[in-house]
């Protein structure tokens, strides 16, 4: 294929990815869901779930071999952007007032349900097997397996706690707090275990820690006081500075990445260090332009991600998996996080609703699956049963909230889930 044919081609399927996914966005948002599960959902459609489905030369010639490397390097961009912006709006300030709640919230929804998915990749190990795992499962895919049930999706969490009228409530705050927390220990438990897989860099492992912490101090101390002293520089426009802001987060996407990590740990790091306002919030204009940029490209990845989704290609086998496994998410999750916060004494009600808040996974869960997959701790059909698990924990997120809610009108408690902050948690 030419290079002008390819180009042709590359345009006709952005063309095809952007309309589908924003379509499909649409149409959750119409569904009470939100608009992000829809894309997520079209993507993978568009991948083989969908293309097997139809004669091969309409897969040939809407996806064509030759563009894959092209729309695999704009769903990196869309990654690195994304995961800054996760990390520029992750407010630790939520914190004030309510840290013994929302630590114990955060640990409890961490650390049961990582037990839970150790405990079950240890007693179904012949499942996994047939999975397409080797008969002695490592000792790495099994701590991603039971990252993999731990993880909260921050930015879809955001959107269900505002979509469904609890912002400013006490579980809408404690949810996305102890998310918060819960997203930094999950990210550093992965790098952890990523560290420990095949060496792409080809670097000895004490240089490569030596030089990831190297990097982080750079990142965390000269940087950021240039890029503050550059922030706040007067008569600087918008424009030069998102330039600026973005060439810093693909600087620590290229870093960690060029230590044999991922590019999404880099541009996390580099969100979380970036100067906010002198108020200690994020730039409004900064967000919006984020957030424009990252919701254009999300849609590469979600149809990247989807190539390695096959739901057709299930077997019975992956299908229980799949029912097992989503259970278990949603009950450790939901579980764990209502427990904990019953027993730092909010009502059982709010207590449900944190829970419940916590199952979200969405978008998060997906990027720690992709990268799980590179680094090869993931089979093919384990990887689409964990994505299809991620899918169905957020979409089960709305009808529980519901269903929580029709509990609690029958209830004639006074005190109500929707208290404001200032409600003396602690």
């Amino acid at each position: 294929m030419s290079p002008d044919s390819t180009i042709t081609h590359l345009v006709g399927a952005a063309a095809i990815i952007l309309v589908v996914a924003n379509g499909a966005g649409l149409l959750a948002r119409r569904l009470g869901q939100p608009s992000i599960v829809g894309q997520l959902t079209a993507g993978i459609a568009i991948g083989p779930s969908l293309l097997s489905q139809l004669p091969s030369s309409v897969g040939r010639m809407l996806f064509p071999a030759e563009i894959t490397p092209m729309l695999t390097a704009l769903s990196q961009v869309a990654l690195v952007l994304f995961l800054y912006f996760v990390g520029y709006e992750l407010d630790l300030r939520l914190l004030r007032g309510r840290s013994r709640t929302t630590l114990t919230v955060a640990f409890a929804a961490f650390a049961v349900p990582i037990a839970v998915g150790g405990g079950a990749a240890l007693l179904f190990h012949g499942t996994l097997e047939r999975l397409g795992l080797p008969h002695d499962v490592p000792v790495r895919s099994t701590l991603f397996l039971a990252i993999a049930l731990s993880i909260t999706a921050v930015p879809v969490l955001v959107v269900v706690v505002r979509e469904s009228g609890l912002a400013g409530t006490v579980p809408g705050v404690i949810a996305v707090s102890a998310a918060g927390l819960i997203d930094i220990l999950g990210w550093t438990v992965l790098v952890g275990i990523l560290l420990g897989t095949g060496d792409r860099s080809g670097m000895a492992m004490p240089v490569r820690l030596a030089l990831l912490l190297v990097t982080a101090v750079v990142m965390v101390w000269p940087a950021r006081l240039l890029l503050r002293w550059f922030m706040r520089r007067p008569g600087v426009s918008q424009g030069p500075r998102l330039a600026v802001l973005i060439g810093f987060a693909f600087t620590g996407a290229w870093a960690t990445s060029a230590l044999g990590l991922h590019v999404i740990f880099g541009a996390l790091l580099a969100g979380v260090v970036t100067p906010r306002e002198q108020d200690g919030t994020p730039d409004p204009e900064l967000v919006r332009s984020l957030e424009g940029v990252g919701s254009l490209l999300l849609p590469f990845f979600f149809v990247v991600s989807g190539r390695s989704v096959s739901v057709g290609a299930l077997t019975g086998t992956a299908v229980a998996a799949f029912v097992v496994v989503t259970v278990l998410a949603v009950v450790a999750k939901v579980g764990s996080g209502a427990l904990a916060a019953r027993a730092c004494r909010l009502d059982k009600r709010t207590s449900v609703t944190v829970g419940i808040l916590l199952s979200t996974r969405g978008l998060t869960e997906l990027i720690a699956l992709n990268a799980g997959l590179q680094a090869g701790l993931l089979s093919g059909p384990l990887y689409t049963v964990l994505v299809l698990m991620a899918i169905a924990t957020t979409l089960l997120t709305q009808p529980l909230l519901i269903l929580s809610r029709r509990i609690r009108a029958a209830d004639t408690d006074p005190h109500t889930s929707a208290d404001p902050v200032s409600a003396g948690v602690r």
